[in-house]
């Protein structure tokens, strides 16, 4: 049994200041900022990094800056890329999901109209299982969180 919970999207975001300032408008002012990475499985063949968003801005904007111009800051967790973020140390690329409660709470916007596909989160289960009951409370559970 497959219980499909949700799919989340990867947006650009940034500290509401670089947008209230109007330091970050157009794709081509992402030059004048540190990009900030985080780390992907070698194994994951379509990781949601700045090489992908800057390839897929440059079907849809004019001037979009090279990858290889840039200022980057790279961490090995991804929490910490987000505090960075935060903290106004750049521009990172971010589950929706995972930076939900920040987005709602603004310490964190969307910098960009262009997102990259997500993952999608399921809970499989066999559905004899002598605890089915419980799982399917549990799936509907964490659709219900917010």
């Amino acid at each position: 049994m497959v219980d499909d919970l949700f799919i989340d999207t990867f947006w650009p975001v940034c500290s509401p200041h670089l947008l209230a300032a109007e330091h970050l408008k157009r794709p081509i002012d992402l030059a004048n900022h540190v990009l900030i990475h985080s780390y992907w499985s070698p194994a994951d063949r379509e990781p949601p990094t700045w090489q992908r968003w800057l390839a897929a801005a440059q079907r849809r904007w004019r001037e979009v800056p090279q990858f290889k111009d840039m200022q980057h800051l790279s961490f090995r967790e991804e929490l910490h890329a987000i505090e960075a973020v935060i903290a106004g140390q750049g521009v990172g690329i971010f589950s929706d999901v995972l930076v939900a409660h920040e987005l709602a709470a603004g310490t964190l916007v969307k910098a960009f109209k262009l997102s990259l596909p997500g993952y999608g989160f399921h809970v499989v289960s066999k559905p004899s299982h002598p605890r089915a009951r419980t799982i399917r409370a549990f799936s509907q559970w964490l659709r219900s969180s917010p």
